[in-house]
């Protein structure tokens, strides 16, 4: 790729960004890399109008690196419940910790040491860097690779190391030495308004004469997608308890795996045998589907008659639907939660 090439691609999208670009999200507001390290975590597979509330609320409760490196997992959980991925979220805490204690609270510009922390990968670092710092380095999220794919030509899937390979080396080239911060910003604002996955604005893309794909009509081919495969079936039932105040049981699950560091129903294998249990009614089944498999819940009712054990107070609690704990519930759980607060309330 010549040189001259490289300059007219940055600066067209400059020129573009200046018109056109995305200059009010929150996350562009007050600028430092806490608060730009927070959004790219809470951005990763998750469209911006689903983060922007998320990230409001995050801000508000956990202003700084210090607030969150303070909080219990617990509540750093509940702020993050219902965006998904949630190793995202333990992998912040862990951060957090370590930014506090081995860098003085303060973010390192450099992007080796942020891609040797927690949840920090190649173009997150890129990302703090170049926006945070105002560095040129290179960022190649969901939407640059589809830029830049389209753009060059490059035929496969973006998640193959050839293929990744070819991008990040068209990323770097074209990452400016100066205005980096308004470049990055650029790049993804192009890929998230005009060069979308379906019904890309072309007439309206700064670099559509230099552009193969458009010029050949491939658009809509390129990136390769990820080959398909069938996602297995797993299931379980699922046991709503709930005791003679109407609280229902919770377990904490392990700090790692599905829902890891999450509050959730407990199975049958989890119940303590000291436990007498009166089956209510069976619900309708609920499918939850992860990234690799489909999860179908067949939630049962049930209701404690008896209980001679004691409880395990740091893995297990008894949820009052009337007034919740700040905890981190999955998505689904918390869906069961809510139905059965909303029969509670409609009972006679």
């Amino acid at each position: 790729m010549k040189k001259k090439d490289t300059h007219n691609f940055s600066s067209k999208l400059l020129q573009w960004y200046d018109l056109h670009g995305r200059k009010d999200l929150p996350w562009q507001q007050s600028i430092n890399a806490y608060r730009v390290w927070v959004s790219e975590i809470m951005l990763q597979q998750t469209q911006v109008n689903t983060v922007t509330p998320y990230y409001l609320r995050f801000m508000h409760r956990f202003a700084n690196v210090d607030a969150l490196a303070a909080a219990s997992t617990d509540e750093v959980m509940h702020h993050w419940s219902g965006l998904g991925y949630y190793s995202r979220a333990r992998n912040l805490h862990a951060t957090a910790l370590r930014i506090r204690d081995e860098f003085s609270s303060q973010f390192p510009n450099d992007i080796d040491l942020l891609q040797s922390l927690p949840g920090i990968g190649r173009s997150t670092a890129g990302a703090i860097c170049a926006i945070a710092f105002n560095s040129p380095c290179a960022i190649l999220d969901g939407n640059v690779k589809r830029v830049l794919a389209r753009h060059n030509n490059i035929d496969g899937w973006p998640g193959k190391s050839s293929v990744a390979k070819q991008l990040w080396q068209i990323a770097e080239q074209h990452t400016p030495t100066q205005r980096n911060r308004d470049y990055t910003q650029a790049i993804m604002d192009l890929g998230a308004t005009i060069c979308t996955r379906s019904k890309p604005r072309c007439n309206d893309c700064p670099v559509m004469k230099t552009c193969i794909a458009c010029a050949e009509q491939t658009m809509h081919e390129l990136p390769g997608k990820k080959p398909k495969k069938v996602l297995p079936e797993k299931s379980a039932k699922l046991l709503l308890i709930e005791n003679s105040d109407g609280e229902i049981l919770l377990f904490k699950k392990p700090p790692t795996g599905v829902w890891g560091g999450l509050w959730s129903l407990p199975d049958e294998l989890e119940i303590d045998a000291a436990m007498q249990l009166d089956m209510h009614s069976t619900w309708p089944m609920l499918r939850h589907t992860f990234s690799h498999y489909h999860f179908d819940i067949t939630p049962v009712h049930c209701k404690l008659s008896r209980f001679t054990g004691t409880m395990d107070g740091a893995n297990q609690l008894w949820y009052n639907i009337s007034m919740p704990p700040n905890i981190g519930i999955a998505a689904p759980i918390k869906k069961l939660l809510q139905q059965y607060a909303n029969e509670k309330s409609t009972a006679p």
